[in-house]
């Protein structure tokens, strides 16, 4: 008779992390099957502007994470085929007067001195690295470790890589369950198309993370906190660097469920201008927000004065994976055994995918991580958070 073959372990989710975690895990020999419901990036991947970002997180492990993930991109660049459109592009961080300059500087201090490259600039060089600036900002620092790729062909490029080195991709089948044997521990994964066993399963579900961690029988604090993102009409490259003002920052690590909105603004390859992006957690509710758009318009004029008579020709959201600490979780999970997570990266999961998908692939096997897990931990929340009930 035949020997079936069963994987090492089942990667749920065919987004940007699921396809690192993918990618890592078959290249160190694992033999891995990734499931989505949906199709290669079809959840907030393919909703995301491709950020790759240490400018906008202060000392600590996420910067510490961010900046593994930018020595992982710049090698994932030299492999990949080119249509992921990496861009070691820089970024800039403008301020409008000198309290916010001076809060710059000290945010950037505690940068530095974790290994981030943050140059100052004076105001009247402002313009040398964006001529079409408006004019009368006390500021900025520039970031050149800041990049950008296209998240859903860089997706689709880990998991066609990872597939090249063993993994099935199975597409359009939604898991059901999570199958544990008499201890409690993985045995695999229920979709209509059948049972999968495995003694390990990656949760890398993005927003819908608590949903899995829950057929797994256990909790994960996983909130959606929804964004969105103005796309302009094909312009000539009037924007060179990934450029925001630095109330940007702010807005990423509140924790308010009000509607906030911080304009960034980048040119992309193909001549469109992305301007995003909001936050506000409702729920999955996809209800077009025409005073968040209102706001990010206003907001990439103020910035760029050339913007204000272009035509934006669509629109589009997405659900970040917010957890209330702002930290993803990352790695096994000791109340499930053989249940490991990867999700909760909020904004920063496209950036952050490489590093958690090198942290997961060495979790799996055994072996030491690169960076203490500790701060990631899933275990660390210590019951459903109470925020919650807008879910």
């Amino acid at each position: 008779m035949p020997t079936r073959h069963f994987p090492d372990v089942v990667v749920i989710g065919a987004g940007i992390v699921g396809a690192a975690c993918a990618y890592y895990a078959s290249r160190s020999g694992l033999a891995v099957t990734v499931v989505d419901r949906g199709p290669v990036a079809g959840g907030t991947t393919g909703a995301g502007e491709g950020n790759l970002l240490v400018s906008d997180k202060g000392a600590g492990p996420e910067l510490d994470l961010a900046l593994l993930s930018t020595r992982l991109w710049r090698e994932l660049a030299q492999v990949l085929p080119p249509e992921t459109e990496y861009e070691p592009k820089g970024g800039l961080v403008v301020t409008p007067d000198e309290a916010a300059f001076a809060a710059l500087r000290t945010f950037a201090n505690g940068q530095r001195a974790a290994g981030v490259e943050a140059c100052e600039i004076p105001a009247d060089r402002l313009q040398d690295l964006e001529p079409h600036l408006a004019p009368g900002l006390a500021g900025g620092l520039h970031y050149p470790q800041d990049a950008q790729v296209q998240p859903a062909r860089a997706t689709a490029q880990l998991l066609r890589s990872a597939a090249g080195s063993g993994a099935e991709i199975r597409l359009g089948e939604d898991v059901t369950a999570i199958l544990t044997g008499p201890r409690g521990e993985v045995r695999g994964v229920r979709t209509p198309a059948g049972d999968l066993l495995a003694p390990a399963v990656v949760n890398a579900a993005g927003a819908w993370g608590g949903r899995i961690a829950g057929l797994a029988g256990t909790e994960l604090p996983v909130l959606p906190r929804r964004g969105f993102v103005l796309v302009t009409e094909p312009l000539p490259r009037v924007v060179r660097h990934k450029v925001y003002a630095a109330d940007y920052i702010a807005d990423v690590a509140s924790g308010s469920a009000a509607l906030q909105s911080s304009a960034v603004v980048e040119g992309t390859p193909a001549g469109p201008v992305l301007i995003g992006a909001t936050r506000e957690r409702v729920g999955f509710d996809r209800t077009l927000s025409t005073e968040g758009l209102r706001r990010l318009a206003a907001q990439a004029a103020a910035l760029f004065p050339v913007l204000a008579d272009v035509r934006v020709m669509r629109a589009y959201h997405g659900f970040r994976p917010y957890l209330p600490d702002h930290l993803p979780a990352i790695g096994p999970d000791p109340r499930v055994p053989g249940l490991f997570h990867a999700c909760g990266h909020e904004g920063a999961g496209i950036g952050l995918a490489p590093a958690t998908g090198l942290l997961i692939a060495a979790a799996l096997r055994g072996e030491p991580p690169v960076l203490d897990l500790h701060p990631f931990r899933p275990e660390r929340f210590p019951g459903p958070d109470r925020q919650g009930a807008d879910r």
